[in-house]
C-alpha cells in the first residue's frame, strides 16, 4: 500500500458503513492517483490526492444515485474531514459539472467545476479504475492508451458529449505530464 494512504482513513470508511467493494474501489482510485502523481513529476498535495480519492465514494455508503456526491459531503463534514476532501466528494460527478449540467440532473444549483491540478487526477484515476476494474482494459497503461478509445465508444464511461470532453480534457493534460517528464 502506498505511504501517503492513512490506515485510519481506511478503518474511518468501514466505520462509516463502506463496504468492501466500494473501499476496493477507493483504494484503487487513491492508488492510481498517486501513481499518476509520481509519472508526472509534478509538486502535488499528495496527501489531499490519497485523501481525496480515498473519500470521493463515500455517499456511497447510502446511495449508488448521482446525489453520492452531495451526500458523501455532507458525511465528510459530520466526520470532520477538511473542506477540500467535501469538495471532491461533491464534484468528482460527472468529472466537475457546470451548474447547468448540475441542474440538468437535479442537483443544488453550485459550480462543481475542477481548478486544481490534483482534483483532475483523482478524477481521472477514478474512470480508469472503472474500465481496469471493468475488465475493459485490465492493464493500467494499456487503460492510459485506450483511454479516448475506450470513452469514446462505450458510453456508460463518457456519459454525454460534454462529460466525454471533460475527461478527455484531463486526460491529455495529465498524459502531456507524463510525456513532459525529462
Amino acid at each position: 500500500m502506498n505511504q501517503h494512504i492513512d490506515q485510519n482513513d481506511i478503518v474511518l470508511l468501514r466505520q462509516a458503513g463502506m463496504n468492501e467493494e466500494d473501499l476496493g474501489h477507493s483504494l484503487a482510485v487513491a492508488e492510481r492517483a498517486l501513481d499518476i502523481v509520481g509519472r508526472t513529476g509534478a509538486a502535488l498535495d499528495m496527501n489531499f490526492i490519497a485523501r481525496g480519492a480515498l473519500f470521493h465514494d463515500l455517499g456511497k455508503v447510502r446511495t449508488h444515485g448521482i446525489e453520492h456526491g452531495e451526500i458523501g459531503a455532507a458525511l465528510g463534514a459530520e466526520l470532520g474531514l477538511p473542506e477540500d476532501i467535501q469538495a471532491i466528494m461533491k464534484k468528482h460527478i460527472r468529472g466537475g459539472m457546470t451548474r447547468a449540467e448540475a441542474l440538468e440532473l437535479g442537483l443544488p444549483d453550485i459550480d462543481y467545476t475542477l481548478h486544481r491540478l490534483e482534483e483532475r487526477i483523482i478524477i481521472y484515476a477514478d474512470r480508469l479504475v472503472d474500465i481496469i476494474g471493468d475488465g475493459v482494459e485490465p492493464d493500467p497503461i494499456k487503460a492510459e492508451e485506450r483511454f479516448a478509445e475506450i470513452l469514446t465508444t462505450i458510453v456508460r464511461y463518457g456519459k454525454n458529449e460534454t462529460t466525454l470532453n471533460r475527461y478527455l480534457r484531463y486526460h491529455e493534460e495529465i498524459q502531456g505530464l507524463i510525456a513532459a517528464r525529462p
